[in-house]
């Protein structure tokens, strides 16, 4: 399943009610990991009802049997109006995506850095809490210890980016660049996390380490949880993060 076959079948079932199907996130700016990197998909049909969707139900189980998450379905309505409740994935949106279908309407679509804020917190603290309970669940296991840490390093650096956008900046394209900064204004060490993006690229851990990275990993996602918590955007920073043109 690519994306073209994606698209292709996207136009079959929703014919003319099919706005936009959209690439975002990392495979949008040229940064993904052959392999090892989602394509984020979001699609934008002027209606949709449960006939479209069951019609839909192989092309979706394809699709993410191929190790891609989810494809986001929002009817042209929802995506004008759902930037208060979903500021993180909009602001990926916003800054990085390429059109596959159709037109992305931006009219007048911004994400407010308060929505922002309370969406980054509760993602970073939800990360935590799961990573927790993976650690227990991986034991002493080695290769669920590694597998834990590589699945978690996608859903963290959306958060990183987050951060940044909290404090007025956009967020640079060079993930080692996001992590360094995020660690620096945060006050963990990078280490753990630009180990695991070596290991997401396919470098394997030396032996008798993934133990040592993974407890620097949860020990900075529990700093950064404590830092979102006592957040407030400076004065300095804008209001809004406003769409960049693809």
């Amino acid at each position: 399943m690519t994306l073209d076959d994606l698209v292709r079948q996207l136009r079959q079932v929703h014919g003319d009610a099919l706005r936009a199907a959209v690439l975002y996130g990392s495979a949008a700016s040229d940064e993904q990991v052959l392999g090892h990197s989602d394509f984020n998909v979001l699609v934008i049909v002027s209606s949709i009802d449960v006939a479209h969707m069951r019609s839909l139900g192989q092309t979706m189980r394809a699709w993410q049997e191929a190790g891609n998450p989810p494809v986001l379905v929002l009817t042209e309505r929802e995506w004008l109006r759902s930037a208060d409740i979903f500021p993180m994935e909009y602001a990926d949106i916003l800054e990085r995506h390429r059109v596959l279908h159709g037109t992305l309407s931006l009219h007048e679509l911004v994400v407010d850095l308060h929505h922002l804020r309370l969406q980054t917190e509760q993602e970073a603290m939800g990360k935590l809490l799961r990573l927790r309970r993976g650690v227990m669940v991986a034991g002493t296991d080695a290769g669920r210890q590694a597998e834990l840490l590589r699945s978690s390093y996608s859903a963290v650096l959306v958060i990183f980016r987050a951060v940044l956008r909290l404090h007025g900046v956009t967020p640079e394209r060079d993930a080692a660049r996001v992590i360094q900064e995020v660690a620096t204004r945060c006050g963990f060490e990078p280490a753990p996390f630009t180990t695991v993006a070596a290991l997401v690229r396919g470098t394997a851990f030396p032996n008798g380490e993934v133990e040592a990275v993974l407890a620097g990993y949860v020990r900075a996602m529990d700093i950064l949880v404590d830092y979102l918590d006592q957040f407030t955007p400076p004065s300095a920073a804008p209001t809004v993060v406003s769409p960049i043109q693809s």
